[in-house]
């Protein structure tokens, strides 16, 4: 018996996806933009420094240092992914953390259920998926467009699964 449910993990997909979050600023943006705001920075805080309002100098060194933090956290966050996977004898979810901590989750297809909620002026709003007991969001951290996208793709391989019994 645990060798069937081994071999049906390792089956081939019939759908497979890697959501992430979108970032619109890339690295190279980022380098940018840190030295063109450095720049002002350091240059406004060395004139009040030198005319003798150094806490104002202080302040744009601090400026510079949250928005370096901010811009930190935007990118650890950025790590999060889910690699969703649809097989005839598996529906996979596996959910990785910034800090590369995974959880994974496994339902039965034929007793799968992808809900979503929708709000008519905004689109999707959540993504589930439960069965057996079990339950789970999936892409949570999407754009509206992306979650259409992968909302039509997964329900269609999950039809595609139930229709091959």
């Amino acid at each position: 018996m645990m060798e069937s449910n081994a071999d049906g993990r390792n089956e081939q997909p019939v759908f497979a996806a890697e959501l992430f979050p979108y970032r619109s600023l890339g690295r190279k943006g980022f380098k940018v933009l840190l030295i063109i705001s450095g720049a002002i920075c350091f240059v406004y805080g060395m004139f009040f420094i030198l005319t003798g309002a150094w806490p104002i100098g202080f302040f744009f060194g601090l400026d510079f240092l949250l928005l370096y933090g901010a811009f930190w956290l935007n990118y650890r966050s950025g790590k999060v992914r889910e690699e969703v996977t649809v097989s005839r004898t598996d529906v996979s979810i596996r959910k990785f953390s910034p800090s590369g901590r995974m959880i994974e989750h496994h339902f039965n297809p034929f007793w799968t259920r992808f809900l979503v909620r929708r709000h008519q002026e905004i689109g999707i709003l959540s993504m589930h998926i439960f069965g057996e007991g079990k339950r789970t969001d999936v892409g949570s951290f999407l754009n509206p467009d992306d979650r259409e996208s992968f909302a039509k793709a997964f329900k269609r391989a999950l039809a595609t699964v139930k229709q091959r019994i």
